[in-house]
């Protein structure tokens, strides 16, 4: 099992992302479902902490190679003795030997670890988190470490809440319904969703509860024009028509036509009719240039450096850059005047990101609004009650912003923006 582990790592700092990474291993090995979530508990915990890990190891006079932050992992995160250590690796060089006793019944805090090291951050993030966070950084810094839940949408064209949770009862999965998401269920721990009557049915679909509520806020409605503008795998195509009752015409583009064919079976499984997929241009193609002006609703859920979903990829943390955020505050800002063109008098554009960086969301917007005076921004409060949520809308800003520690969520912000005046 070390072995795998550190096979892993050594994939995941050659730049691999980490779920791909486990999945291969996986594939390679069918390991006992205990063993599958010991190995994955590891080396994501490994690079959750990777800078507490490497202070740890700098601390005691060691380098922070694979094989070290193994050792400083089993010491620091499971509370390893010797003896356990030497049980999981039996042979250690006497470099890793001396570390390891030196971690053992240490604590991954210290007093002495500055703030980026104990928030387990890049340097550079961590003047947007304060910017974002102020006083709770450190809270949502640990929420962003620790491990996400498995939440579903209940697909409502095939049934509702109640009979998902009846059908994934049957299959030993006990779900319960999301605070905010009305179509959302929870679950503890990894079951095997993929294998029971509910998904096979299409009943349910793994969906986090931020995302759900970026298709509510959506609001699309049975019989209108709507536009999914970055749709990838087709996770909120889905949603989107489920609100729509498989009613109206649902367009689902994307640069990537790969991806977009991901979202084939799901559609199927889904009982889902409503939905176009096409494949575009990075910068647009003659389709688009016909379809001004042409839309009720247009969901924008751009690329961004995904710091909301940390919890899931903590990997993405230590790949992500201010090179990266520049480029891609870039493109958002292309995306949406384009996206823009396509919403028709009186209809909605949502931009949404998986971020919580103030730069891709809250500016982005403002940016867009100097841009387009043609558009307002809908307090989102109003957005909520016009969708005929029966929950309290989650946020007091003007628009949703969602963080792990406060929602129990994937960090997610969306925005909903009504064009107010006829196309020139």
């Amino acid at each position: 099992m070390a072995a795998v582990v550190l096979d892993a790592l050594i994939a995941i700092e050659a730049g691999r992302a980490a779920d791909k990474v486990l999945k291969a291993a996986f594939d390679k090995r069918k390991w006992p479902p205990p063993a599958r979530a010991r190995i994955a508990k590891l080396v994501l915990g490994l690079v959750r902490h990777r800078r507490q890990i490497d202070w740890w190891l700098d601390h005691v006079g060691s380098r922070p190679a694979p094989l070290a932050r193994l050792v400083a992992a089993l010491a620091l995160l499971d509370g390893l003795d010797k003896p356990g250590i030497n049980k999981h690796l039996p042979d250690l060089p006497a470099p890793e030997k001396r570390a390891a006793e030196k971690l053992i019944q240490r604590s991954l805090d210290h007093p002495d670890q500055p703030a980026a090291v104990q928030a387990n951050l890049p340097d550079w993030l961590m003047k947007p988190f304060a910017r974002r966070f102020g006083t709770s950084l450190a809270a949502e810094a640990a929420a962003l470490c620790g491990e996400a839940g498995l939440d579903m949408r209940v697909n409502t064209i095939k049934g509702t809440r109640d009979a998902a949770i009846a059908a994934l009862a049957e299959d030993g999965i006990i779900a319960w319904p999301t605070p905010l998401s009305p179509v959302g269920l929870r679950v503890d721990g990894r079951p095997p969703i993929a294998r029971s009557r509910a998904w096979r049915e299409g009943l349910v679909e793994v969906q986090d509860e931020a995302s759900q509520l970026a298709a509510l806020v959506l609001g699309a409605k049975p019989g209108e024009r709507v536009l999914d503008f970055c749709a990838g795998a087709g996770g909120k195509t889905l949603a989107i028509a489920a609100g729509m009752a498989n009613k109206g015409r649902l367009m689902a583009t994307d640069s990537d036509a790969r991806r977009l064919d991901e979202a084939v079976p799901r559609l199927r499984r889904g009982d889902v009719h409503n939905v176009t997929r096409r494949a575009i241009g990075a910068e647009g193609d003659a389709w688009l240039g016909r379809q001004k002006g042409g839309f009720d609703r247009v969901l924008v859920d751009a690329p961004c450096t995904g710091t909301g979903t940390f919890r899931r990829n903590p990997d993405a943390k230590w790949r992500t850059s201010p090179e990266e955020l520049a480029h891609l505050v870039q493109l958002q800002a292309r995306l949406l005047d384009r996206a823009a063109a396509l919403v028709k008098p009186g209809g909605r554009l949502v931009y949404a990101t998986c971020s919580v960086l103030i730069e891709e969301d809250e500016d982005q917007v403002d940016a867009f609004l100097a841009r387009h005076p043609d558009f307002r921004a809908v307090p989102i409060a109003q957005a909520w009650r016009e969708v005929g949520s029966a929950r309290p809308v989650p946020v007091d800003g003007s628009h949703l912003v969602l963080t792990p520690a406060r929602h129990s969520t994937d960090g997610f912000f969306a925005a909903v923006l009504e064009r107010t005046a006829p196309l020139t």
